[in-house]
Formats: structure tokens, C-alpha cells, sequence
């Protein structure tokens, strides 16, 4: 061996950074938030939920529960709207239907704040669980 060489047993290991304290919870209280604020995302609010919940329910068990929480009250914004739909469309028969689709912009205001309120709460790392919320997926 030549003087210039270090023997391969005194070659410092490379250096890595520490993980930081926390980090795994940090995601946790990530993926807790974006399980809510799928919700928020056009046309597929519940699929963005679900997908979310599915991957990571495994590997974070809040998610679990975050998930859950969130794609029961957006299933039943769903059914909300669905039903609203439909009793408009029959009370538009005796020209009530016009002032049930009143309310649509105030239940979507509704639900635009709660989102907002759950995923903060989730990013905080304390449990929400919403008003008027029925409880499908258990």
C-alpha cells in the first residue's frame, strides 16, 4: 500500500443527518391535515380523501381516524346535496324549488369552513369531528 492510501477500515462513515425529533409525528399531523383538506380539491373530493386514507392508515394510525372522520362528513355533504337536488326538483312543481336552491351556496360556505376548521385542528394534532356528520364508514 502507498503512503497516500487510507486502509479501508479507517475510512469515516459518510455522514448522515440525524432524524429530527418529531418528524414521524410532523407527517402524521401532515397527512391528518390533507385527509380533511381533500375535501376541498374539484370533482373528487372523496376520492382524494379515500386515497389518502388508504395508503397511509398503515403507516400512521391517526390517519386512520382523520380519514374516516373526513370522508363520513363528505359523504354526507354528498347526500345533502343530493337530496337538496331532488327536493328541488319537485318543489319546483308548486315553485318552491327555486328557494331550496338557496340554500346550496350556504351549505357549500358551510362546508368550505368546516374543512378549513378540521384540517387546522389536524395540523395541530387534536381530533375533530364534525357537526351533522353521519357516521357510514366505521
Amino acid at each position: 500500500m502507498s503512503e497516500n492510501q487510507i486502509p479501508p477500515a479507517q475510512i469515516p462513515p459518510p455522514n448522515q443527518p440525524a432524524p429530527t425529533p418529531g418528524s414521524n409525528e410532523s407527517q402524521a399531523r401532515m397527512w391528518n391535515m390533507l385527509c380533511h383538506l381533500g375535501g376541498l380539491v374539484p370533482c373528487i373530493p372523496c376520492l382524494c380523501t379515500l386515497l389518502i386514507w388508504q395508503i397511509k392508515k398503515n403507516e400512521f394510525p391517526s390517519v386512520e381516524v382523520h380519514g374516516k372522520t373526513a370522508l363520513n362528513f363528505q359523504i354526507t355533504v354528498l347526500l345533502v346535496y343530493v337530496a337538496g337536488m331532488i327536493a328541488s326538483v319537485v318543489l319546483s312543481f308548486i315553485h318552491l324549488g327555486m328557494l331550496m336552491s338557496l340554500l346550496f351556496p350556504l351549505i357549500g360556505l358551510a362546508y368550505l369552513i368546516l374543512v378549513i376548521i378540521a384540517g387546522i385542528k389536524a395540523n395541530n394534532g387534536e381530533d375533530y369531528k364534525y357537526p351533522f356528520s353521519f357516521q357510514l364508514i366505521k
